[in-house]
Formats: structure tokens, C-alpha cells, sequence
């Protein structure tokens, strides 16, 4: 799946984050581009449903993978 180098720190607070992000966005993606589930990000429901639709958005725009 993905190493643990690139598992995002699970303090890591995604509010302020916009689909620009290219590089923040990167680190809740696995190198195939797929969304890492929340038992790997440990993020809220809610802070992952809101990092969820900012990587779809940066895919629909084509900055991310």
C-alpha cells in the first residue's frame, strides 16, 4: 500500500486547506492516486469527508493525480 513515511501526521489539522494544496492533498493520496481511508489519515469524519471532496475537486481541475 504505501509506506509509513507517507501517512500523514494524524495531528495534522486539514481545515485550512484548499484544493491548491497540491502538495498537502498528495500526502492523504496513495501513489496510485486513491484516497487513504480514515484509519490511515486519522482524521474526523468530518475533516475527511472535507478532504475527500478537495482532492476530487484538484483531480476535476487536474493539479493532483
Amino acid at each position: 500500500m504505501t509506506s509509513e513515511e507517507s501517512i500523514p501526521a494524524k495531528s495534522r489539522n486539514p481545515e485550512n486547506y484548499t484544493f491548491l494544496d497540491k502538495e498537502a492533498l498528495a500526502k492523504y493520496t496513495t501513489d496510485t492516486g486513491k484516497i487513504l481511508p480514515r484509519k490511515y489519515t486519522g482524521l474526523t469524519p468530518m475533516q475527511q469527508r472535507k478532504v475527500s471532496k478537495l482532492i476530487k475537486k484538484a483531480r476535476h481541475m487536474q493539479l493532483v493525480r
